[in-house]
């Protein structure tokens, strides 16, 4: 009995916070749009003169987008304010092409809404003049239907679409929408980790979001990266993917001197307070040194982890057979670019699952450094093993 009055008092609470939760939504989209509607009436009485005679600007906290309309008929501009502001857009009008040029190299807009026939500079001109000067700004096209194919023609030129007038509510809403999932869908994939050769020291400045490969640097699979010294001898150390997403390195546990190391099989491990991750030898040979100056600062590694800061040293045996399987150049940059995509996926899916015990933190593009140290343990050890044990 006791049990079924637990239960019963668990699905009353989920209820409860649910309705809670819906009952808030409510009031506070109702909240929004009260004073999306109050800036709407406000901004007609405000003066903009100083930056564009026709300008009306009016903004929204925390808009969906920011909105340049530009068109010769006032009503169309009034269209515009009144059906993208109250569905949370901030929206500046102006009648005039040169009046639009002017406010997108002072203000910083999403989009432009650009009337094809205007008189003194048409539309063309103006989508032109805007994707030259402010090639981020996406233009799309008002037009009439005797002007769609001109409207079509500023396609060439950069413009992303266009929208046909008279337009309803739900019409202009619906491409504005469309446009926008379109934007952030591109901003995204521009904001993508980049992965670029670097020149032979490998030390250039980077942001997180970037991988380096040192020219003339090898990169296996498991995430080892081999440089051929011109005595046969193979410098390895852990690449910059491994070190990035592993992030702060506690121990690097060495290989024995003399050891036979197999490709494949176990070479050295990176311990990260109770973690340990080994990584497979990139090459089959006998371990003739070890770094120590390394073992004394590891902090170096986060500087780069190429170069002088290799892990040890191998007597290739079979080096002109198994340097094969390994990637250099353009296909190490596209190895790369395929792990990031994968690992993004990865923390996307733990991100979507929402485990309690090792929840990642916020991040715009789906890599922060030092992801796997937010992993709880059963989630790292998943991750690391599709990464490193191969």
């Amino acid at each position: 009995m006791s049990a079924l009055i637990f239960i019963l008092a668990i699905i009353i609470f989920i209820v409860a916070d649910i309705l809670i939760r819906m009952i808030h939504k409510k009031i506070s989209d109702k909240r929004a749009f009260e004073e999306r509607k109050a800036a709407l009436e406000e901004s007609l009485t405000l003066d903009f003169s100083q930056e564009a005679k026709t300008l009306k600007r009016v903004e929204v906290e925390n808009p969906k987008a920011r909105i340049l309309a530009v068109d010769d008929e006032e009503v169309i501009l009034d269209s515009f304010r009144k059906i993208l502001v109250l569905d949370g857009y901030s929206v500046d009008t102006v009648e005039s092409g040169k009046e639009a040029l002017g406010l997108l190299q002072i203000h910083h807009y999403d989009f432009a809404f650009v009337d094809i026939k205007m008189p003194e500079m048409d539309g063309v001109e103006v989508c032109k003049s805007i994707k030259h000067l402010r090639p981020d700004i996406d233009v799309i096209i008002i037009t009439g239907y005797a002007s769609i194919e001109s409207a079509v023609e500023t396609m060439k030129y950069g413009a992303m679409d266009y929208v046909q007038k008279p337009f309803t509510e739900d019409e202009l809403l619906a491409m504005i929408k469309k446009a926008n999932i379109i934007r952030q869908d591109r901003i995204k994939k521009q904001l993508k980790p980049k992965v670029h050769i670097s020149h032979a020291t490998g030390f250039e400045e980077q942001s997180g979001d970037e991988f380096a490969i040192p020219g003339g640097v090898f990169i296996s699979e498991g995430h080892c990266w081999v440089s051929v010294q011109q005595d046969g001898t193979v410098r390895i150390g852990i690449d910059d993917f491994a070190k990035k997403l592993i992030g702060k390195i506690d121990k690097i546990e060495l290989p024995n001197l003399g050891m036979n190391a197999k490709r494949g099989q176990p070479l050295f491990t990176i311990k990260q307070g109770n973690r340990s991750i080994p990584l497979n030898a990139p090459v089959s040979g006998q371990v003739v040194k070890t770094n120590a100056n390394l073992m004394e600062d590891l902090e170096v590694l986060d500087i780069t982890p190429y170069q002088q800061n290799w892990i040890c040293i191998i007597d290739a045996e079979n080096l002109a057979a198994e340097i094969k399987e390994l990637k250099i150049g353009k296909s190490a940059v596209s190895f790369y670019l395929e792990e990031i995509e994968r690992c993004q996926n990865c923390i996307k899916e733990l991100l979507s699952s929402n485990s309690e015990n090792g929840e990642l933190p916020p991040r715009s593009n789906g890599l922060c450094l030092g992801d796997f140290e937010h992993l709880d343990d059963k989630n790292w050890q998943k991750t690391v093993r599709q990464f490193f044990y191969r």
